[in-house]
């Protein structure tokens, strides 16, 4: 894999063309694509390259665009200027965490693992499975993950999940986003209830939804990717391309 080819085409496919969801409408400006969206979905910065601009002024006008609504700058390590995220500390935006940009051939990683025993696999449809999704997340990651439940069921064409069920009870769950049009999809969630982390439960999640990306016909699978999922996301056969960290500005 040509990690700077990969990374280029990443940008360009996914970055610069981000895709419109039900309210979201895709903005562009000097050097920033931006997505607004309502109140129930995610708004912000996917790209920018302000290289040779007037960075201050363009980070000023995004927080004039987005004025009122909780919005996200979605920063890159390999982002120009090179002193961009100072730049938006001093601009009032606070930092998340750092997550690793993780990219894998589809055809390369594992499309089966067997989950261990008392634990089965089950693609989600309708309002009863984007409850256990919600349900599972709520409980692995805290606070309140309605949104996603419902951005299942509008989107059941782009955006399918998996839910891991230990007898009645869901204990990891985990979306595929299909990037029409590009040679990417993109992995999301995956998280385990803490009493069966570390059984191979996210493994399989993982190998689960390779296995759609392969039967959709993609070629690349994506995921951002906490320091407590990237190391067994690189043994399955994902590799580095950059990290992210998201600038949020209220």
């Amino acid at each position: 894999m040509d990690v700077n080819e990969i990374l280029a085409r990443f940008d360009r496919e996914i970055r610069q063309q981000p895709q419109e969801g039900p309210g979201a409408v895709v903005e562009r400006g000097p050097g920033v694509v931006r997505v607004v969206c309502g109140d129930d979905g995610w708004s912000g910065i996917t790209w920018s390259g302000l290289g040779g601009l007037d960075a201050d002024a363009v980070i000023a006008e995004q927080v004039r665009r987005f004025a009122g609504v909780p919005w996200e700058w979605k920063l890159y390590s390999h982002d120009e200027p090179a002193d961009l995220a100072d730049r938006l500390l001093d601009a009032g935006f606070e930092p998340g965490p750092p997550e690793a940009l993780l990219v894998a051939e589809v055809d390369a990683l594992p499309q089966a693992a067997a989950p261990p025993d008392g634990v089965r696999l089950e693609p989600v449809t309708g309002t009863g499975g984007a409850e256990l999704v919600v349900r599972v997340h709520d409980e692995v990651f805290g606070g309140d993950h309605s949104a996603i439940g419902r951005h299942l069921l509008d989107r059941p064409d782009e955006v399918k999940a998996v839910v891991a069920m230990a007898g009645d009870r869901p204990i990891c769950a985990g979306r595929i986003e299909l990037h029409r049009g590009t040679e990417f999809a993109s992995l999301w969630g995956g998280g385990t209830a803490e009493d069966w982390r570390g059984r191979g439960v996210f493994k399989a999640v993982v190998a689960y939804r390779a296995a759609q990306a392969a039967q959709a016909g993609y070629r690349y699978l994506q995921v951002d990717a906490s320091d407590d999922s990237r190391p067994i996301l690189q043994r399955l056969g994902f590799v580095r391309l950059a990290t992210t960290t998201p600038f949020v500005h209220a």
